[in-house]
């Protein structure tokens, strides 16, 4: 069974998919994002993937705690993973240099 998509609050998924369309210029970059985020439905754990990362002790972000982070280019996607409701959630997508890990 694959895992759900979602994102926190209504806020999260807009701001997002704002970051996707206004920060990132190239399609290319944009399509790849996307590709790698719906990848996790089917693998949410991609530890064969040289950009995936368990972060210990998990960050906070915005009220919840990221525990995985999945580079993708420059860019960093904070998420978390609920095995019981299979859900995916997504925290955060960030540039490397825009304090990631802080």
């Amino acid at each position: 069974m694959s895992y759900d998509i979602r994102y926190p609050t209504p806020r999260l998924k807009k701001y997002f998919d704002e970051f996707l369309q206004k920060s990132i210029l190239h399609k290319n970059q944009r399509k790849k994002i996307v590709d790698e985020v719906d990848a996790l439905r089917s693998t949410p754990r991609p530890f064969h993937k040289k950009g995936f990362t368990e972060i210990k002790p998990p960050m906070p972000v915005s009220y919840h705690l990221a525990e995985y982070r999945l580079r993708i280019g420059d860019y960093r996607v904070l998420y978390n993973v609920d095995d019981k409701q299979k859900i995916v959630w997504i925290l955060d997508i960030r540039i490397r240099a825009e304090k990631t890990y802080k």
